[in-house]
């Protein structure tokens, strides 16, 4: 059975990459497309709904699979150690989305941010509007307040493994034992029940800070901020892939 989860979270996972590299060629196109004028608004939005339905979709599996087990999607083990290195409760800060926003529209002057990671099709988002400036920073300060809230009930949750009956029972078994009865297999599953909970809460906030993201930018200004979000999940994968093979962690 354990062969058998650990199998389907990886293939869960690689999954989502490898739509990442799909959505990111869309993108690409829809760029192109743009900057020729030969896309409408109403195009790119479809593109941009598209790819908002494949991230609710993405959490809601993730909701249904951590239910059974959360652990591996907290520390997930499928990510590189660079990867993992970044994580806040088992994903990105949605408060990143928020930073990238700041990132493409102040940073794209050296030499465009390496010509986009060095990937050809260029990011601009353009100047933003006073009245965009504004959401962006209100948005900014609420998600940081909610990301604050969720990282505050985590670390209780982390603390509470010090907690009785976990830490009692722990410390009081014989030699190396580490005891083994009904009352810690509740406690464990109550506890990862809770943490479970704590992992939606904080996949919920992801999803909403970006689909807010989206209400923000225009439609060209989002799909070129999606494709950007996308090309730097991929290449911390691939400059993960690389540390770990040069530290003999492959």
């Amino acid at each position: 059975m354990a062969t058998s989860d650990e199998a389907k979270e990886t293939c869960f996972y690689q999954q989502w990459m490898a739509l990442q590299e799909h959505e990111l060629s869309e993108l690409n196109r829809a760029i192109t497309l743009n900057a020729n004028g030969s896309t409408s608004d109403f195009e790119l939005t479809q593109l941009i709904d598209q790819i908002l339905t494949s991230f609710k979709n993405y959490v809601n599996m993730r909701r249904v699979m951590a239910k059974e087990d959360v652990s591996p999607y907290i520390a997930p083990t499928w990510c590189t150690t660079l990867e993992r290195s970044v994580l806040w409760i088992g994903g990105c800060r949605p408060s990143s989305y928020i930073r990238l926003i700041y990132t493409l529209t102040g940073m794209l002057t050296e030499s465009n941010l390496t010509e986009f990671l060095n990937g050809s099709n260029t990011v601009n988002l353009g100047e933003l509007s006073g009245a965009q400036i504004s959401m962006v920073d209100e948005l900014q300060k609420k998600t940081i307040g909610e990301e604050r809230r969720i990282s505050t009930r985590m670390a209780g949750l982390q603390e509470d493994v010090l907690d009785d009956p976990l830490a009692v029972i722990a410390v009081g078994s014989d030699g190396g034992s580490c005891g083994s009865s009904g009352t810690v297999e509740e406690a464990l599953t109550e506890h990862g029940g809770a943490m479970a909970a704590t992992l939606e809460a904080a996949d919920q906030l992801r999803l909403d800070t970006l689909v807010e993201v989206m209400k923000i930018l225009t439609p060209p200004q989002a799909v070129s901020y999606l494709a950007a979000g996308k090309k730097l999940q991929l290449c911390m994968q691939k400059w993960g892939r690389k540390k770990d093979s040069e530290h003999g962690r492959n």
